[in-house]
């Protein structure tokens, strides 16, 4: 087992035992691919929601929220495109039995390719050392030169067969490129078959007589539905915004890689209208705003990285993803797509409604033009959560496990403790509790010894820990202790409040 899918299983077995992912019904043998937030996670999704939430919405004055229904008309789907062509090519392994996207297995085969150049480029790095031009070594270099044609010629034909639906052309690349089955190790693979991800329910009281409705697969029809009635209620003028959180189901056939890859999931979403012609430029300026937003986390850069599609989506012009180094290796975390006119002009031609925008600027009508913000809310979970993972020797030789949690996103804040539950210590600390409970997510704790206490909240990632002792009884002041550095201060009690708020500023680790 490689040290990265040592980290993942840990950083998963952590999740379970400090109350933030659960099994779901998990006293049923649990259900595949679906997980519940426990206390603790359910407090770091809803802080990651209100960061994202405040840069979108209260941070930008022609930005507004909406949270629209899960169910929809069933001719929204048929107009956006999802009935026909919401599908993944899938094949199996007949020795392992194991299901695979088709396509994924042939770019998890130019991912190995493209670490044969990075060994490359750290092997001339090392060799030549400061005088290193990668840009250059990349560039000449016969084999690095080899490698990218490679990548190249096999994205070419997968991208083509996948235009052309021509699912015979992708199992034969697959067997040109000699893809194994990861479980079994073998070749012996079936035909390639689409699969629609939409999960069907039925609306109505007899099933019998019922229409076929579906779960959303994506929440951005919700706004696109909604763009006539928050443009003429809201008096919004183009440029503007429409933001959403909420749920969203897709019935992912192979579903793995713990809470990467959910059958019920959560996106926070932004369509940004604009005018036809601008998309380019506010395109590139909400790439760069959102790499703030990602930045301002305090994760370093290198975690960090922009993919730009090769391959366009029917309705895109231009597209990005901001991808994050997770245990599994480099993986979408958000895309930021120019989407064109294609949702509202399909909408406003499926429904017979007019859906435009009138330009006082330039005297005209139009349907206005999409540059879309839609991040994974789970898949931003996991980053934080794995990032933030550590194991570390402390200097008496003794080990603790500590979660580097942003502290402005951190489940729990402050936690306080009475070193003794008696001689008036418990009260004194409930007294401190109930003057932090209204600004900050507190805990009181008077079970076990300081240093046990200690740990639990480093393993939860609480930024600080306050201490009532005796000489509190004495002067009024505290042992505060900082998480990462394990430093204790002592001071006085009306100090807590400031020190925490400082800590808890966004951008400051």
């Amino acid at each position: 087992m490689s040290s990265n899918e040592d980290l993942f299983r840990k950083v998963i077995a952590h999740a379970k035992e400090y109350g933030f992912i659960f099994q779901s019904s998990e006293i049923y043998d649990g259900l595949s691919a679906v997980y519940d937030y426990g206390q603790n996670g359910t407090e770091l999704k809803n802080n990651i929601k209100d960061y994202w939430w405040r840069s979108m919405v209260q941070h930008h004055e022609n930005i507004v929220g909406i949270d629209a229904a899960i169910f929809m008309h069933p001719t929204v789907w048929k107009a956006s495109g999802h009935l026909e062509a919401f599908n993944d090519p899938m094949i199996d392994n007949k020795d392992s039995k194991k299901r695979y996207r088709a396509d994924v297995l042939i770019e998890d085969h130019c991912q190995k390719i493209e670490n044969k150049i990075h060994k490359e480029i750290k092997k001339a790095a090392k060799r030549f050392g400061d005088d290193f031009d990668e840009a250059m070594f990349a560039a000449t270099h016969p084999r690095v030169i080899k490698y990218r044609e490679q990548i190249q010629e096999i994205k070419d034909r997968l991208y083509k067969a996948m235009d052309d639906e021509d699912l015979e052309g992708i199992k034969t690349l697959i067997e040109t490129l000699e893809i194994v089955c990861p479980v079994s190790g073998s070749r012996n693979w079936t035909d390639v078959r689409q699969f629609n991800l939409m999960f069907s329910t039925q609306l109505g009281s007899l099933a019998e007589g019922s229409n076929t409705i579906y779960l959303r697969p994506e929440t951005a029809q919700g706004i696109f539905v909604n763009y006539l009635n928050v443009q003429k209620t809201g008096r919004m003028k183009i440029p503007f915004g429409i933001a959403q959180i909420g749920k969203a189901f897709r019935n992912e056939i192979v579903a793995r890689q713990f809470i990467f890859r959910m059958r019920e999931f959560e996106q926070m979403e932004m369509q940004f209208f604009v005018r036809p012609g601008t998309e380019k430029e506010w395109f590139e300026y909400w790439k760069e705003e959102r790499m703030k937003w990602h930045f301002a986390m305090g994760i370093p850069r290198e975690y960090y990285r922009l993919y730009e599609h090769e391959k366009l989506a029917h309705y895109a012009n231009a597209a990005f993803d901001v991808e994050f180094k997770f245990p599994i290796g480099f993986k979408e975390l958000e895309g930021i797509h120019s989407r064109t006119d294609f949702d509202l002009s399909a909408h406003q031609e499926t429904s017979g409604r007019k859906i435009q925008y009138f330009d006082p600027e330039i005297n005209k009508s139009y349907v206005p033009f999409v540059v879309e913000t839609s991040i994974g809310l789970d898949r931003t979970f996991l980053a934080i959560l794995s990032h933030a993972y550590r194991e570390e020797k402390l200097e008496d030789g003794s080990e603790r496990i500590l979660m580097r949690i942003p502290p402005f996103l951190a489940p729990i804040k402050a936690a306080i403790f009475p070193l003794v539950a008696k001689n008036g210590l418990p009260e004194k600390a409930r007294e401190i509790m109930d003057q932090l409970k209204y600004d900050f997510m507190c805990h009181y704790e008077e079970k076990d010894s300081i240093g046990r206490r200690y740990r639990r909240h480093d393993a939860i990632g609480t930024p600080y820990c306050i201490t009532v002792d005796h000489q509190t009884m004495e002067d009024n002041t505290v042992t505060i202790r900082e998480r990462d550095t394990m430093k204790q201060d002592r001071v006085s009690i009306e100090k807590i409040h400031r020190i925490i708020a400082d800590r808890l500023k966004i951008g400051k680790d």
